[in-house]
């Protein structure tokens, strides 16, 4: 899960997976897989890096246990 806020100041989490698309306007849109769309105070940059990090995140505690 990756960490957010709302435009009201809220913070929420959410599944990265569920995102189909992210869009930079005035603020951060972004759609989840099943059409709704959330906005959030953060850059389209932040979120996106906040996805890199979770997925390197998952892939790092994957390949340890491989070992």
């Amino acid at each position: 899960m990756i960490q957010l806020t709302t435009l009201k100041g809220n913070m929420f989490y959410l599944n990265p997976e569920l995102i189909e698309r992210i869009e930079q306007a005035h603020d951060t849109i972004i759609t989840l897989v099943g059409g709704k769309k959330v906005r959030v105070s953060e850059s389209a940059e932040e979120v996106t890096e906040r996805i890199m990090a979770y997925r390197r995140a998952i892939h790092y505690c994957n390949w340890e246990g491989t070992e």
